[in-house]
């Protein structure tokens, strides 16, 4: 930390994530420089604060932390130079495109001694928290099924459309819900994935749509839904999660932003938050890594939750293309 205090953030990229970063950044009284190939100037003046860096080692001079926003291809290489400096890193899902390469990313920052975070957004999401925290104190029982949708306006960015830079729509947009599955119903063994492409989706106005079927070691099944409508297509979330006691929902569609069915046995008990949520995810988020970073607090992700994240995302990335069921081995965590 700098000796008046206060906390210098290098932010790269200046793309549409990062609007709701450096917003959340400014709010937290953060001296941000934004290095960029293009927008940062844009960026700043948009938000009212923060400066444009020449260089990403201008950037990075003097930082407390570095936050990655860039495009996805472009993680590792950033990540890796911001640890060689000694940086602690927040960097946005993906963390890379391949487990080795995160894999990689996790060792440096853990010899260095920083931190690496990946940014999953969706744990700070208030409907989500809600959801993991009344599953985790045993509101549904025993998880037995979960379904967890996500549809939205494809990129039209043209690097989304190469699986090569984006890793598609599994790596790029379910990741989010393949994260939440396994923080929900434990450790996965085994991923199953189908895909389906409109004829036109190589012009980047079609459909894409993927399922990914994940089995736990637990037994319960997760089946996750991502899909990339047509221009313009409302953003829309869902989620259900049955369990031996109870099940939860939400639609984001729907006015209640969460609800709950505990069957008579549940009576009283369940958790029902407020419909209106001010706080933005992306500032609750980026205080509590904040707090991580100081050690005044623990943050709900790290990076071997952003690991086992990409290594689910290629497994189903795997089974995209081949067709076949997708065996996972145990992690070192599972194994001891």
């Amino acid at each position: 930390m700098s000796t008046d205090n206060t906390l210098r953030v290098a932010m790269i990229g200046a793309g549409g994530i990062a609007n709701p970063h450096i917003d959340a950044w400014l709010t937290l009284g953060a001296d941000v420089r934004v290095y960029s190939h293009e927008g940062a100037e844009e960026l700043v003046a948009a938000h009212g604060g923060g400066t444009v860096a020449a260089t990403r080692e201008e950037a990075f001079d003097g930082a407390d932390l570095v936050d990655v926003v860039t495009p996805t291809y472009t993680h590792g290489e950033i990540v890796t130079a911001a640890v060689a400096h000694g940086l602690d890193v927040v960097c946005e899902k993906p963390l890379a495109l391949t487990t080795a390469e995160v894999t990689e990313l996790v060792e440096r920052a853990e010899a260095a001694g920083v931190a690496l975070y990946p940014a999953h957004v969706v744990r700070f999401f208030p409907e989500y928290a809600a959801m993991q925290q009344h599953v985790a104190g045993g509101g549904v029982g025993e998880v037995a099924v979960q379904r967890f949708t996500r549809l939205g306006s494809r990129p039209v960015k043209p690097w989304f459309a190469d699986p090569h830079l984006s890793g598609g729509i599994v790596m790029d947009q379910m990741i989010h819900d393949l994260d939440f599955a396994r923080w929900t119903a434990g450790e996965v063994a085994r991923v199953f994935a189908r895909e389906s492409v409109t004829p036109d989706a190589a012009d980047r106005l079609g459909v894409v749509s993927a399922q990914v079927v994940l089995t736990h070691v637990s037994g319960a099944l997760s089946y996750v839904t991502g899909t990339w409508a047509a221009p313009g297509s409302t953003f829309r979330t869902t989620f259900e999660i049955a369990g031996t006691d109870g099940f939860v929902r939400h639609d984001s569609a729907e006015h209640a932003p969460l609800r709950l069915d505990n069957g008579a046995a549940g009576e009283g008990r369940g958790l029902l938050p407020g419909a209106t949520f001010t706080e933005s995810p992306y500032l609750t988020e980026l205080r509590e890594l904040l707090a991580a970073v100081r050690r005044e607090g623990r943050a709900r992700v790290n990076a071997r939750d952003g690991l086992e994240a990409v290594r689910l995302a290629e497994a189903a990335s795997t089974s995209l293309r081949t067709g076949d069921v997708v065996d996972l081995e145990p992690t070192l965590e599972r194994a001891s």
